[in-house]
């Protein structure tokens, strides 16, 4: 999918799916498609996040419809919020090959008060779907928010 005139996303420094300086992390780089309301994130799962031979591992998997899913609230949003998972639940449709272009979205089902209904998918290169989330996020205390605060620095590294 191509992403060039798309907007994206900010990323951090250690986050294991969008951490730019994670060693260990996936690296993935997020863009926003405003008008169909989607969160895109091109990716490419190096053998060494495989299960089985050749199969990305469901872990991984889930790492990546997480994190898709939630990032999606701030499509089209001039400030990002920071909400958190509290209910994922995914559902592996066939297997996710490593070593091949994949495609995440991630869209908003419905949202209010505090708190929203996510979904998310990993699409094959044929657009068939690997795997499937639904989550619900919430919005964190304002306490957890003050502590998140003094790692403000960490995030929003890239555009």
């Amino acid at each position: 999918m191509d992403t060039t005139d798309l907007p994206a996303q900010p990323t951090s420094r250690m986050c294991f799916v969008c951490g730019r300086e994670n060693p260990a992390g996936l690296h993935l780089h997020f863009y926003e498609d405003r008008e169909k309301r989607q969160l895109i994130a091109p990716l490419h799962l190096p053998a060494h996040f495989q299960s089985y031979p050749g199969v990305a591992h469901g872990g991984v998997i889930a790492a990546i419809l997480d994190e898709v899913s939630g990032r999606s609230i701030n499509v089209g949003r001039a400030e990002e919020l920071f909400w958190v998972t509290a209910r994922l639940e995914i559902r592996y449709r066939k297997p996710t090959p490593v070593e091949t272009p994949l495609t995440a979205v991630g869209w908003v089902v419905r949202e209010g008060g505090r708190g929203a209904e996510v979904a998310a998918e990993i699409r094959l290169p044929d657009g068939s779907i690997s795997a499937e989330a639904t989550a619900l996020i919430v919005a964190p205390s304002g306490e957890a928010l003050q502590s998140w605060d003094r790692e403000r620095e960490q995030w929003f590294v890239e555009r």
